[in-house]
């Protein structure tokens, strides 16, 4: 098994990430998305990042992108700056190496670097590995909204976590 590294992302690994987020788009409840994200909408959530704030990184494996991960903006709202959301996405012919746990990681440190008060987390219930991962890392549930998404023909429920991070924030 060979090693990989975490990166910030730059405009060459946006393809790979629309293609590891498709992936999850068709075949999975990782994502409420239904309609397959286009090259341009990708380019247009890459040029709207604010790097200092709310990096988008990758993990590499020689030379190929195998998982990619970003914080967002929580809210609009001015009062919610400290505060961000984090997605993580690993290509699914790597899962079980540690790719999803490394970029999470990369993200808490980048966020607490950056001076953000608090991560927001959350996934789909049937989304258990994920759930896992993030309360692994620190996150506690903060609630569940039932029934707020709906894909494969039923309704889904989405949990929330959160990880408080600079106190003076």
């Amino acid at each position: 098994m060979s090693s990989f590294s975490i990166r910030l992302a730059t405009a060459n690994d946006l393809e790979a990430i629309r293609a590891i987020y498709n992936y999850y788009v068709t075949c999975s409840t990782c994502t409420y998305q239904i309609v397959l994200e286009t090259a341009e909408e990708r380019l247009a959530w890459f040029r709207d990042r604010n790097f200092a704030t709310h990096p988008a990184t990758v993990a590499e494996d020689a030379g190929e992108v195998i998982g990619w991960a970003a914080l967002s903006p929580w809210k609009s709202r001015c009062g919610y700056a400290k505060s961000a959301e984090a997605s993580v996405y690993v290509h699914h012919e790597h899962h079980r190496r540690g790719i999803g746990k490394a970029l999470l990681s990369d993200l808490i440190d980048r966020a607490k670097a950056a001076g953000l008060h608090t991560i927001i987390g959350g996934a789909c219930t049937t989304q258990t590995a994920s759930l896992a991962l993030q309360i692994m890392l620190g996150f506690v549930p903060v609630g569940t909204f039932r029934q707020t998404g709906r894909k494969f023909d039923r309704w889904l429920d989405v949990t929330y976590t959160q990880l408080m991070l600079n106190a003076d924030a």
